[in-house]
């Protein structure tokens, strides 16, 4: 028989390429992981692995064991949420969230699930979307919450599904002195805006040149904090979600973009675990907490 711990460290090694990753992101010691990887070997018969360099990569029998190991484990993922319904039990559920999501509606979800399933035990981490989601898909976090822009949509994944949690205004952030009164007035300032390679930085880029201007990018950050303290401060104007104003908005002014300026909110959960318990009482929670926080009209 295989076991399905190993089947796990072989389907890891497929996606993260390296025994080093995979033992980064499983918390073991690399030696450990070639060991059992070794042994996965011993058991199935034939050669997975193969020297490339110094690193090892997946032979064609390999590639297909990981693909079976795939289906094994959405097989008991599938069978634990069928068990699961029965009676609550003590269980984490692991939540990659937006920093804005993570600021305005998760103490609100955790004081929801607290008082409706104190059974369960929720970890989140902050990270961007397109990190929430791979990992989400890779096993390493239980649910994401994610967002989309307009003209901007997120390729779908096969394994995943999506729920829409609610939109949320984008607008321009200016300090509360500053003369900008709209896009074309901001062609000339400096800008902060997210990392490169993220939808919310692609899209601020297009609403930029959409006025006429290519945007003088002197400060990016994935911190949304820094952006405020910028703008506040009068040294660059952004594009930022209402939800990150559920705290302190002196010293900035918002102004509206021309055309559709909102983001999707959604949340996303492998399509076999959609049914746990767990999962559909995070995922209420969330939507409950963006209800209240929606209504209080930041």
């Amino acid at each position: 028989m295989w076991d399905l711990h190993r089947l796990r460290l072989l389907h890891e090694l497929s996606l993260r390429g390296t025994v080093t990753e995979v033992a980064r992101t499983l918390n073991y010691a690399p030696s450990s992981v070639s060991q059992q990887l070794a042994k996965l070997e011993d058991e199935v018969g034939v050669q997975l692995l193969q020297p490339d360099g110094r690193r090892l990569r997946l032979t064609p029998h390999g590639e297909l064991v990981a693909r079976h190991a795939v289906e094994v484990l959405d097989l008991q993922e599938s069978v634990r949420s069928r068990l699961a319904s029965a009676d609550p039990v003590a269980e984490t559920v692991r939540l990659a969230t937006l920093e804005t999501t993570g600021r305005a509606l998760l103490p609100r979800a955790l004081t929801r699930l607290r008082e409706r399933a104190p059974h369960l035990r929720l970890e989140a981490s902050v990270v961007p979307p397109e990190t929430g989601l791979a990992e989400l898909e890779a096993r390493g976090f239980d649910l994401a919450v994610a967002e989309q822009y307009p003209g901007h949509s997120r390729s779908y994944r096969a394994s995943l599904d999506r729920e829409p949690l609610g939109t949320d205004l984008v607008r321009l952030a200016v300090a509360e002195g500053s003369a900008v009164r709209g896009m074309s007035d901001a062609r000339d300032l400096a800008w902060v805006m997210e990392p490169e390679g993220t939808a919310a930085r692609q899209w601020v880029v297009q609403q930029c040149r959409a006025a006429g201007f290519e945007p003088d990018i002197r400060f990016d950050s994935a911190d949304l904090e820094i952006h405020i303290h910028l703008v506040r401060a009068g040294h660059a104007v952004s594009i930022l979600p209402d939800l990150v104003w559920t705290g302190n908005r002196d010293g900035v002014r918002l102004i509206e973009l021309p055309g559709p300026s909102h983001r999707e909110l959604f949340t996303s959960v492998r399509l076999v675990s959609a049914a746990h318990p767990a999962i559909r009482q995070v995922r209420a929670a969330l939507v409950d907490a963006f209800a209240v926080v929606a209504a209080g009209s930041w």
